[in-house]
């Protein structure tokens, strides 16, 4: 197995990503505010032309409902409720879109249940790619995706996350999503029109590259090792099971806008780190029920983190043994929870990236 060529792999199917994941749904409400002025500051010019919003990392779309609605709704104020508009929602091929066109058909809160002049389309593609035309799109918007790498750099024995990683192992995923991160923003760049506007959510890590979830990814990497104890999974394929996904400190994030403020024609407008409230937690406190909030906890780690170990596997589609392993790591997962009960304590952070009125050009 070439471990250097796999990539992260879509979120858990048949809208279990919907309905799992709140903690991203929270992160993400916190930066609405952010998003609202970078919809009233992009530049619309061209009355005649209709107005463009792309998404990166759509996943099954729950969560794109409120973000979208509130930057329709600050840009209808701004051109009337005739110009036509159209949402692009990105995500990779092999992901649920069946969810996704769900929501956009049937959910009660879809943002154009009520605006028939707004066009919602989906991509299935990396955004590690040229996704749409240049200087073509508004307003983008990218929430809790732009933290998966675009492959998993080395084979990795001692974690399954890079914060508890050491020596070479820590420094080789840090310089790819280095390269990564760098990548995303020059096709944003291009990407976007002269004044548009670019807002990323990210989980947050502070100045040591901690990210509040380590506890849990530490019971995620026990179990790994006792499922490959029990022979569920291989040891080669416990080996080559690693998250390519982590936060990074905001000085990693701006260094590539370290040299004149400026990169591939973005310049940064805004950022900002914040703790993420747990909701799942305060419930608990509120009305107890232990069995409940691992259920909760181990439900989101499931359905957001599980699908790329899969890829590990020597069959990674055959669904009845990647239903089985997840049951039994959830069972498991369930079992560490339950034994330290404590809090989620996630960060945010956000970005808010402006382009200029010059075409990008290249940087060595």
């Amino acid at each position: 197995m070439n471990a250097a060529k796999t990539m992260s792999g879509a979120m858990e199917g048949g809208g279990a990503y919907n309905r799992h994941a709140g903690l991203q749904a929270a992160g993400g409400t916190l930066a609405l505010d952010a998003l609202r002025l970078a919809a009233e500051s992009v530049v619309l010019e061209m009355a005649d032309q209709p107005i463009v919003i792309a998404e990166y990392g759509v996943s099954q779309g729950r969560n794109s409902q409120l973000p979208m609605r509130m930057a329709i709704t600050a840009l209808r104020a701004r051109v009337g409720p005739d110009r036509p508009g159209f949402v692009y929602h990105e995500d990779l091929p092999v992901n649920d879109f069946g969810s996704l066109f769900e929501v956009l058909e049937s959910a009660p809160d879809r943002y154009a249940r009520d605006d028939p002049h707004v066009y919602p389309c989906a991509i299935g593609r990396s955004f590690y790619e040229s996704v749409l035309p240049p200087a073509y799109v508004h307003l983008r918007w990218s929430a809790y995706a732009a933290m998966w790498l675009s492959s998993v750099p080395i084979p990795v024995a001692d974690h399954i996350y890079v914060p508890c990683m050491k020596g070479a192992s820590s420094a080789a995923f840090r310089e790819q999503g280095k390269e990564d991160w760098q990548k995303f923003l020059s096709l944003r760049a291009t990407e976007l029109r002269p004044g548009g506007r670019l807002v990323v959510v990210l989980p947050g890590a502070d100045d040591d590259g901690l990210t509040g979830f380590e506890p849990l990814m530490n019971d995620a990497n026990d179990v790994l090792t006792q499922m490959a104890d029990e022979g569920a999974i291989t040891a080669d394929e416990r080996a080559h099971m690693v998250l390519a996904s982590f936060g990074r400190p905001l000085r990693e994030l701006l260094t590539a806008f370290e040299i004149d403020g400026r990169f591939c024609g973005l310049s940064v407008e805004h950022h900002e780190r914040l703790p993420v409230p747990d909701a799942v937690w305060d419930a608990f406190l509120h009305d107890g029920g232990g069995a409940r909030l691992v259920s909760r906890y181990a439900a989101f780690y499931r359905s957001t983190f599980m699908p790329s170990w899969f890829l590990a596997l020597a069959q990674p589609n055959d669904a009845q043994r990647k239903d089985k392993l997840s049951d039994r790591f959830e069972h498991l997962l369930k079992v560490r929870l339950y034994a330290r009960m404590e809090p989620l304590r996630s960060q945010v952070q956000m970005l808010v990236f402006a382009r200029d009125g010059q075409l990008p050009r290249d940087r060595a």
